[in-house]
């Protein structure tokens, strides 16, 4: 049973860095005015993102869990960091979501991208899509490079519990 969980961990692993990959890629094309590139890199990130959930809690349901084993002197740390990713991955849901709805609003009053500017409630539905990312975007790089920390010490200091 474990070696089938460990294989769908390295899995979720492997979309959560490409998640945090495509999330930059957003970042950088929104920031450079190229409007269908974020569109299509945030829309990926999203979907590995919503990948790696299933990934994560299937790795789970079959019993695949690491505890820390590693130098008595870390542990604070260690649950610190732990703790808050936990947090921050459970609030980063609705943080996602909420601005991909407004986007989608945006989108489909405008009809294009190039019409944003144009259409009143495409411009309203995307002011509220910015307002919500300057949070989400922060949080969400947050949880994919603290969850990348955490793989990394537990692939090192990390025992399968039940073994």
């Amino acid at each position: 049973m474990f070696p089938d969980a460990a294989i769908i961990n390295q899995a979720a692993v492997t979309t959560i860095v490409l998640s945090g990959l495509a999330l930059l890629a957003g970042v950088f094309f929104i920031r450079s005015g190229e409007r269908e590139k974020h569109m299509r890199a945030m829309l990926t990130a999203s979907a590995l993102a919503a990948l790696f959930l299933v990934l994560y809690l299937t790795r789970l349901a079959l019993g695949y869990e690491k505890a820390y084993a590693g130098p008595e002197e870390w542990r604070t740390a260690y649950f610190a960091l732990l703790i808050s990713h936990v947090a921050l991955a459970t609030a980063n849901l609705p943080l996602a979501v909420i601005p991909l709805g407004y986007a989608y609003k945006g989108l489909k009053a405008a009809g294009n991208l190039a019409r944003v500017e144009q259409v009143a409630e495409a411009r309203e539905a995307f002011a509220k899509h910015r307002a919500w990312v300057r949070w989400t975007v922060p949080v969400w790089l947050y949880v994919a490079v603290t969850g990348w920390i955490i793989y990394l010490i537990l692939g090192r200091y990390g025992e399968v519990m039940g073994h």
